[in-house]
């Protein structure tokens, strides 16, 4: 490949020096041009040492980029800050608890730059600790909101081996272009954490572009590595709240119509499956996601104004016909216990 562009890498870090020691290593250890890759660390005030380990072993070679913040602050607004500071083409978002391998970047990018069409595009993530578990190929809409994920913790068998159309990518690798970003907008910074790569991918299939996912590229994850030190409900809060104000927000007027009471409908069942497994901070937790969502329609509703009027090239009926997976009674029923299961 030649005239490979340059791409900007963003990993957002929280305490997690001791997965910098190994991700950073292996971004350089690809054999993408390192000339043509520049890291932007931003760093949501950690207090392990990761900065000044980051400065001290790989600023003086490579080209990085930190980006030191007071507190934290999730995932979108540190990404988004990334993005100003970036210079690349193409903007790679990845999670610090990754280890890349040799060719990841370089058969990404492979796919994305002869095909402008494609706005982004999600890598195979493997299970750090199992390298033969999938974390998941993709994400697909359903016609009740929730969202289900391809190959999510299957056996990798070579049953994704093809390039695939998908909904949504998983954040911890994500590819983008560049201008398509300025086109759509970033991360929506009302979401600290959980489904703001979903709506991204969402407004990227509104503007008329596609997402992939590139089997041949991997990388492998440590599941969890950060979610284990957040609060079960401080989870459930943001992913149902970010869940629902994402409909809002993309779905045209017949379909938010459709689906968003439905979908409210099953988060209050979840809520009382909650309450009967004597788990009532989860069941809060989702019904402040709902309110939240009341009190905030005014400014959800201009974030909807724009998608529909400014973004939107693409009716819900063909985004619809390749991005939504029939499902059924059982699979909802597995989906709420799967929730309810959770310590």
């Amino acid at each position: 490949m030649k005239n490979e562009p340059l791409v900007s890498i963003i990993i957002v870090n929280l305490n997690g020096k001791k997965w910098l020691e190994k991700c950073i290593p292996s971004i350089f250890d690809s054999n993408y041009p390192q000339n043509k890759i520049e890291i932007i660390i931003v760093d949501n005030g950690s207090v392990d040492g990761s900065v000044d380990f980051v400065r001290n072993k790989f600023s003086r070679n490579y080209q990085i980029k930190i980006i030191e913040l007071d507190k934290n602050y999730g995932f979108a607004k540190p990404n988004n800050m990334g993005i100003k500071y970036s210079n690349g083409k193409f903007i790679l978002f990845l999670n610090n608890d990754t280890i890349v391998t040799k060719n990841f970047l370089r058969n990404l990018i492979k796919i994305m730059l002869p095909n402008p069409k494609i706005g982004a595009c999600q890598s195979k993530i493997l299970l750090m600790e199992n390298r033969n578990i999938l974390d998941a190929t993709g994400s697909f809409l359903t016609q009740t909101g929730f969202l289900i994920h391809e190959g999510l913790r299957q056996k990798d068998k070579g049953q994704y081996n093809k390039i695939s159309e998908i909904f949504s990518v998983k954040g911890a690798c994500m590819l983008a272009r560049r201008e398509i970003l300025d086109k759509v907008g970033f991360f929506d910074e009302d979401f600290f954490a959980y489904f703001e790569e979903t709506d991204l991918c969402w407004r990227i299939w509104l503007a008329g572009y596609s997402i992939v996912f590139v089997p041949d590229s991997i990388i492998y994850h440590k599941m969890g590595a950060t979610t284990t030190r957040m609060n079960i409900s401080f989870i459930e809060y943001h992913s149902f709240k970010n869940r629902i104000c994402s409909l809002i927000k993309n779905l045209n007027n017949i379909n938010l119509i459709k689906i968003l009471p439905v979908h409210i409908f099953l988060c209050c069942g979840v809520c009382v499956l909650y309450i009967f497994m004597l788990k009532p901070c989860n069941a809060i937790a989702i019904m402040q996601a709902i309110l939240w969502n009341s009190m905030n329609i005014r400014h959800t509703l201009e974030k909807r104004n724009i998608v529909q009027k400014q973004i939107r090239k693409v009716s819900d009926n063909q985004l619809f016909s390749t991005n939504m997976k029939k499902t059924d009674i059982g699979y909802f029923l597995k989906l709420a216990m799967s929730y309810c299961s959770i310590k």
